[in-house]
């Protein structure tokens, strides 16, 4: 059952959640164009979906291993600054990756080291963004904050591949990743900007304490470790072979940036349709409504593997970003709600943590067991997969038990 809440659009009553906003939604679009350049630049050059995978994981592979010393930092130091520092790492990061490719075909090894570093600065900035998002608006207008910070993710998602479809046919994939670099700059500016009063939640504990209590947060709340681990498998067996497999599958039957473009757009606009609808109206029961719509997280891949017409594979997407939306905003509103503002980084950390550790195996081995066996084939292991795990997660009782709360409980 849906509740409605009154101030659909309360958190742009400060300025320091407009100004966030706005530069966040900035480096999102840049993010959104570069996931089509960068698939582009590497398959242009090297002609290998393989090699595009080896690239995917460089970048997540630091991402995971650094994310919970991320989480620590975002406890201990302020979040503003950690934030600055790594959107500057990786402003450096992409426009390294941008210079490479426009001057030639570049050594796989160096595209490689440069996602290494900006993976290493996404593990900064992560955790610390879910526990930011708290300090610039009132506690009662989460829901709202995190619906609108969807909504931009949804917007930037469709507005990023199509404009990157058309700039990689006009231009050449460089300039879209050089868009990515200037985008990570101009949010430096924005943070740096930000007013947000140093938080100092009295942490002079050891970093290994601190780690064990973000662990006692994180273990002990059944829902949160288990919808962590469904994720996780979610990225290793459907969303990492989505991301390498896709688009190849694009190039060989759909006619290549293009369509690709247009897939991910679909799956912006399923979302962001989503994510209006979502404004304002709060599930009494927000993990069970999530986990019962991330049934739809298997379409798009279930389109590809039926060859579907284009416009069918779209509407798939479309289907995917409207999970992903309901998803991502209530599961963010929950964790904000549940865990104490003072172990929200960490524990966001072990949640990152755990979702994405295999997605590096992912991304690395999807080409070459495709190659062994079939596109298709990959792309169906994990739509029968998703099937599964959102059964499994919906029956767990502790998932079904949880409702919207204004304060943490014990």
């Amino acid at each position: 059952m849906l509740r409605a809440s009154k101030g659909r659009l309360a958190p742009f009553r400060d300025s320091r959640f407009r100004l966030f906003f706005v530069t966040y939604s900035g480096s999102l679009l840049g993010s959104a164009m570069a996931s089509v350049g960068l698939s582009f630049a590497v398959l242009g050059s090297t002609g290998s979906p393989a090699d595009l995978g080896y690239v995917l994981a460089a970048r997540i592979v630091p991402l995971v291993l650094f994310l919970v010393g991320g989480g620590v930092l975002g406890d201990r130091l302020p979040r503003r600054l950690v934030m600055l520092t790594a959107d500057g790492v990786r402003a450096v990061s992409q426009g390294g990756v941008a210079l490479l490719f426009a001057l030639g075909h570049p050594p796989l090894g160096a595209v490689m080291a440069l996602a290494a570093i900006g993976g290493l600065g996404e593990a900064l900035f992560t955790p610390s963004l879910e526990g930011l998002v708290p300090a610039l608006t009132p506690r009662e207008y989460l829901h709202e904050a995190n619906a609108l910070i969807g909504l931009s993710r949804s917007a930037t998602s469709i507005a990023g591949p199509a404009l990157a479809g058309v700039l990689v046919a006009l231009v050449g994939a460089p300039a879209v990743l050089a868009v990515d670099a200037l985008s990570y700059a101009l949010s430096v500016v924005g943070l740096a900007l930000l007013k947000v009063p140093a938080t100092a939640f009295g942490h002079r504990d050891s970093l290994l304490t601190q780690l064990r209590e973000g662990w006692t947060q994180f273990s002990s709340r059944t829902w949160l470790w288990a919808i962590t681990t469904q994720f996780a498998l979610f990225n290793l067996l459907v969303w990492a072979p989505y991301l390498v497999l896709g688009p190849a599958s694009a190039q060989a039957h759909y006619g290549g940036a293009g369509a690709w473009g247009a897939i991910m757009a679909g799956y912006g606009i399923g979302a962001m349709v989503t994510g209006f609808a979502l404004l304002g109206r709060r599930p009494r029961r927000p993990l069970a409504v999530a986990t019962a719509v991330s049934f739809l997280w298997a379409a798009p891949s279930a389109c590809l593997v039926a060859g579907l017409p284009l416009a069918l594979v779209v509407v798939g997407a479309a289907g995917a970003g409207c999970a992903g939306a309901v998803f991502n905003t209530l599961w963010s509103t929950t964790v904000q709600q549940q865990v104490p503002a003072e172990a929200l980084s960490r524990v966001n950390s072990y949640v990152s943590f755990g979702s994405y550790a295999l997605g590096p195996i992912g991304l690395a081995v999807a080409g070459v067991v495709a190659g062994a066996t079939s596109i298709g084939a990959v792309l169906a292991v994990g739509v029968g997969w998703q099937l599964v795990a959102s059964a499994v997660v919906l029956a767990l009782p502790s998932v079904r038990a949880v409702t919207n709360v204004r304060q943490p409980s014990p």
